[in-house]
């Protein structure tokens, strides 16, 4: 009986959200991208540099703050893609920085997530700080197939570093098979070469997924420490600045312009605006002949998710993402990225 509610609710979005043309009809799917911040429980995980965030720790991380910060999150986590499918949010959402197993169960067990039965998706990765990406869906929406990771390389031979691998998640959206490969590249801190490595990575697992399913509709999406326009992504990944110039493997990245024409971002650094958190769509998923043709799941629109919850108000940071903690001080905030959406529509 949910399932028949949800889906009755998801089409009387779409009729509103989306325009009727010769009495065709179409269902939307909101898909996202949100950057958790240290979502970190208040337990020691051996083996990981996590003592910043334990009660003794640098953070004073303590179970008010977790508390405060698993409901702060989960809210905005069900807020995503409700500004066309009200009631319903995304059908998939990537993160990044995420502890483990715990943090997830106990944020999905968070009224706003629990209300919907959403389901967490996880591999433990070997970064030293244990932060994972992870995913959230919906399973009245999307059903997961195949779940693996792919560990990134350092091409310079280094074997005592470890970073986040890339989480690939392939399933049924909408009766179609999609896959999404969620990334958190190498930080600002690391030379661009590691990122441009991460591009070229991901372009090589793109492609191999491509090669043994022809056809396969794929989004990648991440925090990637890199803005659009950067090599990472506009040369080795391959993820172009208009949908006129996306060729067989490569992906359109549809921020680029909301960064370098609008200015808008999704974090902000010494009063500048970056948008690092990305979702791209392979060619598979573009209606790159501009017929309107939606038989199949195609690219609608995107945005960046902004709300005044997630605004610092005041002081040295106002106007930028209200984070949990900045100089020292406890905000009670989110996160210091804004979360991105974007959406694709399907004739039914």
């Amino acid at each position: 009986m949910r399932r028949i509610t949800l889906l009755f609710v998801l089409f009387a979005a779409v009729a509103t959200a989306c325009v009727r043309a010769q009495e065709k009809t179409y269902a939307l799917y909101a898909i996202g991208f949100y950057n958790q911040e240290n979502l970190f429980d208040t337990i020691h995980d051996a083996g990981k540099n996590d003592y910043a965030f334990l009660p003794g720790g640098e953070y004073k991380w303590n179970t008010l703050k977790y508390t405060n910060k698993l409901k702060n999150m989960s809210s905005a986590l069900a807020d995503l893609g409700t500004d066309m499918l009200p009631g319903v949010g995304c059908a998939f959402i990537g993160m990044a920085e995420v502890e483990n197993d715990r943090v997830l169960d106990d944020l999905t067990a968070q009224t706003p997530l629990a209300e919907r039965e959403m389901r967490y998706i996880h591999i433990e990765g070997p970064d030293k700080r244990g932060i994972d990406v992870a995913a959230l869906y919906n399973p009245q929406l999307f059903s997961p197939k195949k779940i693996f990771d792919k560990q990134y390389v350092y091409e310079n031979g280094d074997t005592t570093h470890h970073t986040r691998p890339f989480l690939v998640v392939q399933g049924e959206l909408a009766g179609e098979t999609i896959t999404f490969v969620v990334c958190h590249l190498p930080s600002r801190g690391a030379d661009g070469r590691f990122r441009d490595w991460g591009g070229k990575q991901v372009r090589a697992l793109t492609d191999s997924i491509s090669a043994a399913e022809p056809g396969m509709k794929i989004i990648v999406m991440g925090d990637m420490n890199d803005d659009p326009d950067n090599t990472s992504m506009a040369k080795y990944l391959g993820a172009r600045r208009e949908i006129k110039d996306v060729g067989e493997g490569d992906f359109y990245n549809p921020w680029w312009n909301i960064l370098r024409k609008k200015g808008q971002g999704t974090l902000a650094y010494q009063g500048a605006w970056n948008l690092f958190d990305q979702i791209m769509l392979s060619r598979t998923l573009l209606d790159v002949n501009g017929t309107k043709d939606y038989s199949g799941l195609t690219f609608y629109k995107n945005h960046i998710f902004r709300r005044d919850y997630l605004i610092q108000s005041e002081g040295k940071y106002k106007g930028t993402p209200k984070r949990t903690s900045a100089g020292g001080v406890w905000l009670n905030g989110y996160s210091d990225h804004l979360p991105v959406v974007a959406y694709l529509i399907k004739e039914i």
